[in-house]
């Protein structure tokens, strides 16, 4: 990457493709940096610049070359194959990491013993629903989804009819089933092409797939 556009890069500010960090504080932290782009579409880790995108630079690559390897190694699961390049920025280095989007999703993360997905919302990495990292494992999983049109069914389509959108809560209380066994429901739905899931300020709903937003 040339210093121009580098500098464009940085002039866009963070986004869902692009991420800035002064420096790495923890694999962990960087980690849910990582598998939320690669979740999602992929995206650009900009190590060395702060969030008012003023740029600072890291003293050296090697200073954050051992947190960044184990970040993607280990602390990611399946581990991310990422593209690392070093600019030289104002007797400085900047380091650009390339984060593809993953063939096979979710990419967990692994931190204190537990395991997390991430998506990638706006300029912000968010801990993903059980409903989203479950339609993540559909996406790439190359089987096919089946449902069964039963009452339960029948009543959720009447409610969307009249309501247009329903979330995991609104139907499990419809339906008087746990929200376990809802979202499992509204998820197949989803992966047969039936429904779309949405989220919108921290809300997440599911409509008619013909339905507009």
């Amino acid at each position: 990457m040339s210093p121009g556009d580098f500098q464009r890069l940085v002039n866009t500010g963070e986004g869902t493709y692009l991420e800035f960090k002064r420096t790495i504080s923890s694999p962990e932290k960087v980690a849910r940096e990582i598998a939320a782009f690669a979740n999602t579409r992929g995206g650009i880790l900009l190590i060395g610049v702060e969030d008012n995108r003023t740029v600072t630079g890291v003293e050296s690559f090697w200073g954050e070359e051992p947190a960044l390897e184990k970040a993607l190694d280990y602390c990611c699961d399946p581990p991310v194959d990422a593209e690392i390049e070093l600019l030289e920025w104002k007797n400085r280095e900047v380091v650009i990491v390339r984060i593809p989007e993953a063939e096979r999703k979710p990419v967990y993360v692994e931190a204190d013993g537990k395991r997390a997905v991430f998506i990638r919302q706006k300029d912000k990495s968010v801990q993903a629903s059980r409903e989203t990292a479950t339609l993540l494992r559909n996406e790439t999983s190359g089987r096919g989804v089946t449902f069964r049109y039963g009452p339960n069914e029948q009543r959720l389509f009447r409610y969307l009819a009249e309501y247009g959108r329903v979330t995991v809560r609104e139907y499990a209380d419809l339906v008087n089933i746990s929200q376990r066994r809802a979202g499992r429901i509204l998820v197949d739905l989803v992966s047969a092409g039936v429904l779309r899931h949405f989220t919108q300020e921290k809300t997440e709903f599911f409509t008619h797939a013909t339905d507009p937003v």
